[in-house]
């Protein structure tokens, strides 16, 4: 780690004093932000103890909101990170250690329904934190829905592709992401992770952990179920994906959180079109990591983040278009400059 790093610097000073001098800092990961992660160990009771450190710079990730949903999670019993220590002002959060093994390393086909069911039956408990700090989670609203299909937009269309969209084209778009943001204001609102994936938990002695939490929202009763499900890192065989989404729907009204009178068909409709929109975001998100973010790594998650897109879309009438469109002016070009 280069002196240079005056954050560095400051963590190592803080870690000394809430540890000792002979604590040993390694470097493990950054995410998704501007967050940066580091594995602390050092000797105490007469063994050796392991420690994550976050390093989130106050100016642009407050880590109160992860530290109030950290304790959220705590009490509804959820694995997740226990905040040991923390220097909000600075930025240092002292955590526990829930090792390296990320749910994705471990899945193939003849455990992954096994793991999935694990991870939907966690979303029951997920679903009904709604408030941090006593205060309710902020609302997945169709302004935060827009801005964010936006990013698509913005990095993906605009900024990597140098796309030219036609007068035609933006009237396509407007109508596709009318159609996304009313999709998510037609369904209940209950707790959301709104980053549930199977990099964000982790498998500690066979029971799952979950982490990545802090920018949870009051959403779309589907919204973290197709983000699991429809993994915009790696992709499933239908039959699984529906059998499990069954298991959700399922799940969700036998604890009281969806109508019995929603059928399957109008919940398979609200898991499709939500992850239509999360994925647009998701593959828009990945371009503006690379450009504005130095963070290329990924990129190559793009074509398959776009293929769940048409495939889903080629089969709604009203989205045709729309999945020809993205095929041939989006994925094709995508796939030739990969």
């Amino acid at each position: 780690m280069p002196l240079s790093d005056l954050r560095f610097i400051d963590l190592q000073a803080w870690i000394a004093r809430t540890l000792g001098t002979d604590a040993q800092i390694l470097l493990i990961s950054g995410d998704a932000s501007f967050r940066r992660y580091f594995r602390v160990t050092h000797f105490g009771d007469n063994q050796s103890l392991s420690y994550i450190v976050m390093d989130s710079p106050p100016q642009l990730i407050d880590v109160v909101p992860f530290i109030s949903l950290a304790n959220e999670y705590h009490h509804h019993g959820i694995l997740a990170p226990q905040v040991i220590n923390q220097n909000p002002e600075q930025g240092f959060l002292l955590l526990s250690d829930l090792g390296d093994t990320q749910l994705l390393s471990v899945l193939n086909q003849d455990n992954v329904s096994d793991y999935y069911q694990q991870a939907l039956q966690l979303l029951n408990t997920i679903a009904n934190i709604t408030t941090s700090a006593c205060e309710p989670l902020p609302i997945y609203d169709d302004e935060f829905v827009l801005r964010e299909l936006g990013i698509f937009t913005e990095w993906l269309l605009q900024h990597h592709l140098g796309l030219a969209i036609t007068d035609a084209e933006q009237h396509m778009l407007k109508q596709v992401f009318q159609l996304l943001v009313d999709n998510v204001a037609d369904q209940p609102k209950v707790g959301m992770h709104r980053d549930y994936h199977s990099r964000n938990l982790m498998l500690c002695d066979d029971q799952l952990a979950v982490i990545d939490f802090q920018d949870s929202v009051l959403g779309p009763i589907t919204y973290d179920a197709v983000s699991l499900l429809r993994d915009c890192y790696v992709r499933w065989p239908a039959d699984k994906v529906e059998a499990l989404m069954q298991v959700h729907y399922q799940q969700m009204q036998q604890i009281g959180l969806l109508s019995p009178t929603v059928s399957i068909n109008q919940y398979r409709r609200w898991f499709d079109l939500t992850g239509l929109q999360r994925h647009l975001k998701a593959a828009g998100i990945f371009c503006r990591l690379n450009y504005r973010d130095a963070k290329p790594g990924y990129m190559k998650d793009i074509p398959l983040t776009l293929r769940y897109v048409r495939d889903v879309a080629q089969g709604y009438d009203e989205l045709i278009e729309f999945a020809n469109w993205l095929d041939t002016k989006v994925i094709v070009p995508m796939e030739s400059i990969s």
